[in-house]
């Protein structure tokens, strides 16, 4: 059974998710006050309503207990995302992903029990810095405080080398999960497969290990 999500809020980072999702043919219930967006995504979601995601009532009749996931994206208004948060908690939702607008914002919402903070801005932000600042890396994923995952493209320095030959593991505690080759995917590539040029490899690892490959194994 695919998986169930549900947005509230349909500013511009609730409504582009909404649409994402719609893009990827998974089932999206949306909720806003506004009634000019719940019309704008009327034919986008799979279900929408108007109503105040403040309303205990309201999300009890919605269903909400029953989504695998529930966002809630209206983070510039902090009392009410935090009000929602608990709402959902004390509801027993399953998941609960939040956008925050602060670090203040983050740590409330972590201790009233979201499952996941959302701050698209510092998150992108990071993103970008680590890609410019990088010599190799093309993108940067990051998957916690102190894990990433990056693409960083194949080098003179490593073409025509197996991934064993590489050792990238032992020598840099790094772990290449795939392989990007002519629109292809290659994925756990073994130790015999050779780097070939114009690849693009898949690494996930620590921040500071992951850097110390870009700097010295690549």
């Amino acid at each position: 059974m695919n998986k169930q999500f549900a947005v509230l809020g349909l500013g511009s980072f609730g409504g582009h998710l909404v649409e994402e999702f719609h893009e990827i043919g998974a089932e999206v219930f949306a909720m806003d006050r506004n009634a000019e967006l719940v019309d704008k995504y009327f034919d986008i979601a799979t279900h929408v309503i108007q109503g105040d995601a403040q309303d205990e009532q309201l999300l009890i009749q919605a269903g909400i207990r029953n989504f695998d996931l529930v966002v809630v994206s209206f983070g510039e208004n902090i009392e009410a995302s935090i009000l929602t948060t608990i709402i959902l908690t004390d509801l027993g939702v399953k998941e609960i992903w939040v956008k925050a607008s602060s670090l203040y914002h983050q740590k409330v919402l972590e201790k009233i029990g979201a499952t996941r903070v959302i701050r698209p801005e510092k998150d992108m932000a990071r993103r970008i810095a680590h890609r410019l600042a990088s010599k190799h890396f093309i993108d940067y994923v990051e998957l916690t405080e102190e894990h990433s995952m990056v693409e960083i493209k194949a080098t003179p320095k490593i073409i025509g080398r197996t991934i064993a030959a590489l050792n990238v593991r032992n020598r840099f505690g790094c772990n290449i999960v795939g392989i990007y080759r002519k629109h292809d995917m290659l994925v756990s590539p073994s130790g015999e497969d050779k780097i070939e040029k114009d690849d693009v490899l898949i690494v996930i690892g620590e921040n500071r290990k992951l850097h110390r490959f870009e700097k010295q194994g690549v």
